[in-house]
């Protein structure tokens, strides 16, 4: 099993990276966020999955082991696959899944693109129970709600779930809990 590796990124492609590996060039794709913040030329180290099937070997790599451990967890759920367990992860990040897995929003879930309503559901209830808290999420949990609301707010506006994270993500640590002022806060990102 090849549990981690690092190397040079010598091209990116939309859902992976081509490293090298000593002679050797490596297909490992990543979620999209990681294969937009690489460049050529960039050395990675990245926590991979290796899934075989019968028409190949696929490599799955993670900047961190929370985010394989999310992926590995994803691939339990039946009628998901590698490719919906990356783009899942890809879409939300793994305090988005934690926080949709609290607050029992599978509606979350349907919102990355490929997974439907029925998937949305088996995957809410294959990760309650298995997904503890842990390091960012140990926030208090209104912030989290406060969070959630801004991002279905943002995503009611017209946003896509990953300009609504990124725009969450881009809010400063001592921003205020309050829903409007975070929101608010949130819409300038877009103007930038």
């Amino acid at each position: 099993m090849i549990v981690y590796l690092q190397g040079e990124v010598v091209r990116t492609e939309r859902d992976s990276l081509v490293i090298q590996l000593g002679s050797v060039g490596v297909k490992v794709f990543v979620p999209t966020t990681t294969a937009r913040q690489s460049r050529a030329g960039d050395v990675v180290f990245l926590h991979t999955h290796l899934v075989v099937r019968e028409d190949g070997w696929s490599i799955y790599g993670f900047e961190s082991e929370t985010e394989r451990d999310f992926f590995i967890l994803l691939l339990g759920v039946n009628g998901v696959g590698p490719r919906m367990a990356l783009s899942i992860l890809s879409t939300l990040s793994v305090d988005n899944i934690r926080q949709a897995v609290f607050s029992e929003q599978a509606e979350l879930f349907a919102r990355v693109p490929g997974v439907g309503k029925r998937t949305a559901q088996k995957i809410l209830l294959h990760l309650q129970g298995k997904v503890g808290e842990g390091g960012p999420l140990e926030r208090a949990i209104g912030l989290m709600d406060v969070d959630l609301q801004v991002l279905e707010a943002l995503t009611g506006l017209g946003y896509s779930v990953v300009e609504a994270q990124s725009a969450i993500q881009s809010l400063p640590r001592d921003a205020s809990p309050d829903v409007e002022e975070r929101l608010r806060l949130a819409l300038q990102y877009f103007s930038k």
